[in-house]
């Protein structure tokens, strides 16, 4: 591409499934809405499941700066918050609508259950979220 021109290929398109872009919700609190983002780059798609992205997620969590408030943090189930042109949800850190996105199945390839390249993920407690489903409101710190 030259200087100025706009590729009319969507981002989710634009690289290989072999070396996607994800961002993970990291999802410490629901009720204070306290996440932080993990960007993770070159992941293969066609051969990373669902347990070993947890695990990913995981270690860097524990080994990257910036993340001690939330090595504490119960990490055991992910679910699906928006696709790369898809429609985002109001809530601001996991799409509670849609608890078919809630990806149960570790053995799963991330390809088969339809990632694509800047696909994000919500990271969090199942026990907490099913807490904070049967009674949704937020808390706001003075």
């Amino acid at each position: 591409m030259s200087g100025g021109e706009i590729s009319d290929v969507l981002t989710n398109l634009a690289v290989p499934r072999t070396a996607a872009t994800l961002t993970l919700r990291i999802i410490k609190s629901f009720e204070y809405r306290t996440e932080k983002s993990l960007v993770l780059h070159s992941i293969n798609l066609e051969t990373t499941t669902v347990g070993q992205l947890k695990d990913i997620a995981r270690q860097a969590i524990q080994t990257q700066p910036g993340w001690k408030p939330y090595r504490n943090a119960v990490l055991d189930t992910f679910k699906v918050y928006t696709k790369a042109h898809g429609s985002k949800t109001t809530n601001l850190i996991i799409n509670l609508d849609h608890d078919d996105w809630i990806l149960d199945d570790d053995s799963k390839l991330l390809s088969d259950i339809g990632f694509e390249n800047e696909t994000e993920v919500s990271f969090f407690s199942r026990s907490l979220y099913d807490q904070f489903l049967a009674n949704p409101e937020t808390k706001w710190e003075n």
